[in-house]
């Protein structure tokens, strides 16, 4: 793991410190995770660990709730103190190309799920495994995790101590089945 210096970074939310994490896998392949956090941490620092969604978080999809809680987190992050871990697994590990592939088929009446599987991947194929290098690196042992996702505390759970914080993002009417799928499918702990 290679890890950058740290810099200042001044959002709309508030002021942040970000550093970037890079892993190499096993194929040489060299994933680039980030880190904002604010400069006070304190004993358990209420964590975001968010996985990269390019059309929800940069360019404001109504399809999923990711951007929503993205900035539900910053906000929070920014007033309470702690961190944001930002992993470049998009799609839930499937990759950019392949998530617009599964768009497809959910606009032809897929959930989420059953594009992933038509597509020939597993409903979740994220890895969790550098979470806990960036929670050793920053001497983190016990966090306030901002989910709604039981197996993200689950994976989480094996690096530190865990608190599970909620996080909902208002529903609207393009991704109603979505969170439905979440939570029934996915038991995720989303709130009626």
């Amino acid at each position: 793991m290679d890890i950058s210096n740290q810099a200042n970074l001044p959002t709309k939310f508030g002021n942040f410190i970000i550093q970037s994490f890079r892993e190499k896998n096993n194929k040489d392949f060299q994933a680039e995770h980030l880190v904002l956090r604010s400069k006070d941490l304190g004993d358990t620092p209420l964590i975001r660990v968010h996985s990269e969604c390019m059309t929800g978080d940069v360019f404001g999809s109504k399809k999923c709730d990711c951007g929503d809680e993205l900035e539900i987190a910053m906000k929070r992050i920014a007033k309470e103190n702690g961190m944001i871990i930002y992993l470049r697994q998009e799609g839930r590990g499937i990759g950019l190309f392949n998530k617009v592939n599964a768009y497809n088929l959910q606009d032809s009446g897929y959930d989420t799920i059953e594009a992933n599987n038509k597509l020939g991947f597993h409903a979740d194929l994220r890895d969790y495994s550098i979470v806990g290098k960036i929670f050793d690196y920053y001497g983190i042992k016990s966090i306030r995790l901002l989910t709604n996702n039981p197996k993200k505390i689950e994976e989480i759970s094996k690096f530190v101590n865990v608190t599970r914080d909620s996080i909902i993002a208002t529903p609207n009417k393009y991704n109603k089945e979505y969170l439905k799928i979440k939570q029934e499918k996915m038991g995720h702990l989303l709130e009626s």
